[in-house]
């Protein structure tokens, strides 16, 4: 009988250690998932920063391509096209050229 007691003890005692391995693995496991998961969680912020940054830059340069885009229907994009491309002056104007 006395034996008996010490084969269910030693059963006992080995499925407590088994289970605390299994829980110990599972820790470990889960530990290493929840690292690489905020390592992700990192990149995609950083990423996330990049393309908010890119996109105020776009949103800039299309701004200043609007304005372009308005000066280029103004009367004084004409001219300057006409004065400095074509050559092209107002009868009373006078213009002075440097000499080499």
């Amino acid at each position: 009988m006395a034996a008996a007691k010490r084969i269910r003890k030693d059963n006992n005692r080995a499925g407590k250690i088994c289970i605390s391995m299994i829980l110990i693995v599972f820790v470990i496991v889960m530990s290493v998932q929840i690292v690489k998961i905020y390592q992700k969680d990192q990149e995609l912020i950083e990423t996330q920063a990049e393309r908010e940054a890119q996109l105020e830059e776009e949103t800039a340069r299309q701004q200043e391509l609007e304005e372009y885009e308005a000066y280029t229907q103004t009367n004084e994009y004409i001219e300057d096209v006409a004065k400095s491309k074509l050559g092209l002056a107002y009868d009373n104007e006078i213009i002075f050229k440097e000499e080499d």
